[in-house]
């Protein structure tokens, strides 16, 4: 089983992706933590190019291509063999990401970001997407040290929320959209419930 976490900055996926991933290997699960971009040596080098201060500017066809190169590498050397073996994969971040932070924020086009990505992992795509939604200006209050993305306008930000959501509403039984607002433990609870639910024999 592939399980994506998305959303916007400061929304909580790190906190809930580790709860999950503790109660499933309390499960008896073998469970592969992993993060985009990054997640093998030479996407997180990608990922220091993506999010530096330093590359503030970067063109944003430049950007989407790079998060695609990271993201394929990282399909095909850590989460394809994990799958293939049984294990339960759950990922900060996949393809919904740059759909929303490329397509939706840049302009570039939801749909051509997508068929670049899909085109980089060969198609593969999550069995569940959990997004945590936040008011942007909530989430980023809760960045202590903002990068390179996390530094974009307000109104981009509102962009990205836009387009997560947008995405969810169009493929609603692969996705679970939860207020980021609510208690942690009431987020656990609800998130363990949905995969639990998928991951019961029929």
């Amino acid at each position: 089983m592939f399980v994506a976490f998305e959303g916007g900055e400061g929304a909580g996926k790190s906190t809930q992706e580790t709860l999950l991933s503790q109660s499933l290997a309390e499960l008896g699960h073998e469970i592969v933590r992993t993060r985009e971009p990054g997640g093998t040596p030479a996407a997180e080098q990608i990922r220091h190019v993506l999010l530096s201060r330093d590359n503030t500017g970067l063109d944003p066809r430049a950007e989407a291509l790079l998060f695609a190169a990271s993201r394929g590498d990282h399909v095909a050397r850590v989460i394809r063999p994990a799958l293939e073996r049984g294990a339960i994969v759950v990922c900060d971040r996949f393809i919904d990401s740059s759909v929303a932070y490329q397509g939706y924020g840049r302009a570039l086009g939801p749909e051509r970001v997508r068929d670049l990505s899909m085109w980089a992992t060969g198609g593969l795509v999550p069995d569940l997407t959990i997004v945590l939604d936040v008011d942007p200006e909530v989430g980023l209050s809760r960045v202590a040290n903002p990068d390179r993305m996390e530094s974009e306008p307000l109104e981009w930000h509102r962009a990205v929320r836009a387009g997560f959501l947008e995405i969810a509403s169009m493929h609603r039984e692969r996705y679970l959209v939860l207020d980021a607002s609510l208690p942690v433990a009431v987020l656990a609870d609800r998130i363990l419930q949905r995969v639990e639910s998928m991951l019961a024999p029929s």
